[in-house]
Formats: C-alpha cells, sequence, structure tokens
C-alpha cells in the first residue's frame, strides 16, 4: 500500500482548489476541507477569531493533508480496516463521511455479517471486515467501489440538484462516478452505453 501521506495527496489533487457550489452540501471548501469541517476542528487558520470562509480560503496542501491523516484517516480507524479497503474508505470518508463507514457495514451485512450500520468503525466493523476479506479476498475491494458508485447514484436519483457530480453536461461519467471507479477493477468499470442507461431516468 502507498504512504498514506501519499494518498490524502492524491484525494487533494482529485478536489482541487476552493470552490463554493451551492448545490454541493459541504459548502465552501478548499482542497476537500469544508467550512464545517474548520468549525469542528476549531481552526482559525487566519487568527481573526472568526472561522469563516476566509479560512477556507487560507487552507493549503500541507494542511488539508494534515487534516486528513489525522481526522479522516488515523480517527475513524480506518487503518485498522483490511489494506485492500483502507485507500478507498478513506477517499470517500473525506468525500461523505460516515457515509463510507455506513456503505461498509451494509455491504458486510449483504456478505451475511450482522452488525450495527452507524458510520463507526468499532470492534464489530473490525472483525466484520477481517472475515470478509478472507472470504472474499480478491473481490472486496471492487464490492466496495460498485457499493460506492451505486451509493452516489442513488443520491443523484433523490436530489436533481446533485446529478451534475454523477454525470458530465455531454452525458459521461461524473466526478463521483470516475472517483469511485479509480479504486475498482478496470472490469467492473462500467461502459459509457451503461452510464448512460442508468442516468438516463433523469432526463
Amino acid at each position: 500500500m502507498q504512504r498514506i501521506e501519499t494518498i490524502a495527496d492524491a484525494i487533494i489533487a482529485r478536489e482541487g482548489g476552493f470552490v463554493n457550489d451551492p448545490d454541493d452540501p459541504g459548502g465552501p471548501t478548499k482542497f476537500g476541507v469544508t467550512l464545517g469541517t474548520l468549525r469542528r476542528l476549531r481552526l482559525d487558520l487566519n487568527g481573526d477569531r472568526k472561522i469563516d470562509t476566509r479560512d477556507v480560503r487560507a487552507v493549503n496542501r500541507k494542511t488539508a493533508r494534515d487534516i486528513f491523516v489525522r481526522d479522516y484517516y488515523f480517527r475513524p480507524r480506518i487503518d485498522q480496516l483490511p489494506e485492500s479497503l483502507r485507500a478507498s474508505v478513506f477517499d470517500m470518508y473525506v468525500n461523505a463521511g460516515s457515509q463510507a463507514v455506513k456503505i461498509l457495514q451494509r455491504l458486510f451485512r449483504q456478505m451475511g455479517h450482522r452488525i450495527s450500520v452507524d458510520g463507526i468503525i468499532g470492534p464489530q466493523t473490525i472483525r466484520a471486515a477481517r472475515l470478509a476479506q478472507e472470504e472474499a479476498p480478491e473481490f472486496l475491494a471492487d464490492a466496495y467501489g460498485i457499493a460506492r458508485r451505486n451509493y452516489y447514484y442513488a443520491l443523484a436519483d433523490r436530489r436533481p440538484g446533485l446529478r451534475k457530480f454523477a454525470r458530465r453536461r455531454d452525458g459521461g461519467k461524473g466526478g463521483w462516478i470516475t472517483r469511485a471507479e479509480e479504486f475498482m477493477s478496470p472490469r467492473y468499470r462500467l461502459s459509457e452505453e451503461a452510464h448512460a442507461a442508468r442516468v438516463a431516468k433523469w432526463g
């Protein structure tokens, strides 16, 4: 597995610079760090005793990397998961918080493991992850990637304002879908035709 800092840098590159898209529930974001994250961590980056959009703009790559490694990888205990899952769950945790773990827990339940879907990586989830890896060592990472992709499509089904993140203007795969598929074997990535069929009902 790559060094966790290298994986974090790749996430930062995917997230890009400052954006404040009104359709994005994360609000003002830079390198994947949201205003909500800065407030939750009480990070006043410009020292003006307020945590607002100006602090988001002040986020640099090192700050983002430190936040991700500390608060989005080690704190939620992603390092306790099988190596095959860590990079994808980490990437999803940056993108969707505890939903990343809930998606994984639902996958384990589908595999027959009786665990809670609470978004917390505790002893139950760690044990289920170890057993799932033993049961399907060649497919577990792909199964999680497919579950991620399905989550994104379902979210866009429910919330039309988010569809631009799953489908480009030209109809091709949006950033959410390509992001999920980056962690999947090529044979499980949808063809452009299959993607078009999946989103056809969006109009």
